[in-house]
């Protein structure tokens, strides 16, 4: 089976440039071509089309497919002259190579006219329309739309948000004014880049299969995961109310202080019930568990202690909260009366907590893990 991968110019702007005749045929004719037409004039788009021509008879080529390689071009300075110097050029190949289908490869609208010519002497299984990014002409941009508009994501993404944008924006504008339609259409185009830009649509969509896979599944972690988006959300009340409680004249460095010693408390339980939850997930589906997997809820409660420490100091300085009062304890025969821990002291005792409920942590989950953190990233970074 041979098919004939032919360029056409219909307004011989290949002949005009390089003063060769058409047709040319061959891999090393039309190549030879390309060369001369690049060197005549760079910017026409006659370069990317014999170039396109070329690759799509190599392609075939590579299939173990019989392809010829050809360029016509009309030879007339009126229309109906020059399509029928390509049917002749054409019938000439026709007769020469004996195609039993044909490629044609355009890069115009001109051009495109010359398919049924082609037609009429060979079977065309395929048009190829070659479009130059960089050009700045008409017809490149008409075939640009012509792409956008046969893309049924980019129709979807792009004409569905400004077709609904304009159905809405004077229906606002009459009912509620034109600065509040202007507002209105400009911050929905605005949260739409967002959702579009930041990838948002795709995390959803994930995040979707994820969750509806986890309920067949019958995951723990889906539970666990509720749980934690309720603590978190009650993290933040709880921190908001705090905040509330001040006033409006500390700046901003004591309502963040305040919000991060109410809320983190919920928060680290919200991130303890998630990763304890991922971590039956793997105990149950998994023959061992990761150190990692193991590691989490340490991790989590010392970075909350740290975090609780960090704030409290800078709340007690500020006068905020009072000072630490320890009570009184027996334990035994030792016995400690009750006394209160300044400000550095309090930061230094969640700090030492948060450091050796980290140490006991990376402890346990050597001891159960059976690896360390270390070891199991050697596999992952190894041959």
């Amino acid at each position: 089976m041979t098919t004939l991968v032919v360029c056409v110019d219909r307004t011989d702007d290949i002949g005009r440039k390089t003063g060769l005749s058409t047709p040319v045929s061959g891999w090393e004719a039309v190549h030879s071509l390309v060369t001369d037409v690049g060197l005549a004039d760079p910017e026409d788009s006659s370069v990317n089309c014999l170039l396109e021509a070329l690759r799509v008879a190599r392609d075939l080529r590579d299939e173990n497919e019989e392809a010829v390689v050809a360029v016509v071009s009309g030879g007339s300075d009126n229309v109906v002259g020059a399509d029928r110097s390509v049917a002749r050029q054409l019938d000439d190949l026709v007769a020469e190579h004996d195609p039993d289908s044909a490629v044609v490869v355009i890069d115009s609208a001109q051009d495109e006219r010359l398919v049924p010519i082609v037609e009429s002497r060979v079977r065309v299984d395929s048009v190829d329309r070659v479009v130059v990014r960089q050009a700045r002409d008409i017809e490149s941009t008409y075939y640009l739309l012509k792409q956008f508009l046969a893309d049924e994501e980019l129709r979807q993404t792009v004409l569905v948000p400004i077709g609904l944008a304009l159905l809405v924006s004077p229906v606002l504008a009459y009912f509620a004014g034109p600065a509040v339609a202007v507002s209105a259409i400009t911050a929905v185009i605005g949260v739409f880049l967002l959702y579009k830009g930041l990838g948002i649509d795709e995390y959803l969509t994930g995040l979707a299969v994820r969750v509806r896979e986890s309920l067949y599944s019958g995951r723990v972690s889906i539970v666990t995961y509720v749980v934690a988006a309720g603590l978190s959300l009650v993290g933040v009340f709880v921190g908001a109310l705090g905040v509330s409680s001040l006033g409006g004249e500390n700046g901003v460095i004591i309502p963040a202080m305040q919000f991060a010693y109410d809320s983190v408390p919920w928060l680290a339980m919200a991130a303890l019930a998630a990763s304890t939850g991922r971590l039956l997930d793997v105990a149950i589906q998994e023959d061992s568990v990761r150190s990692s997997y193991l590691n989490i809820p340490f991790g989590v409660v010392a970075v909350g202690l740290v975090v609780r420490g960090f704030s409290s100091y800078f709340l007690e300085r500020a006068g905020i909260l009072p000072a630490f009062e320890v009570p009184a304890l027996r334990l035994g025969v030792v016995s400690v009366t009750p006394f209160s821990l300044s400000a550095g002291q309090r930061l230094a005792t969640f700090v030492v907590a948060g450091v050796l409920v980290s140490l006991i942590g990376v402890r346990i989950a050597s001891h159960l893990g059976g690896t360390s953190i270390d070891e199991e990233e050697v596999p992952r970074g190894g041959p």
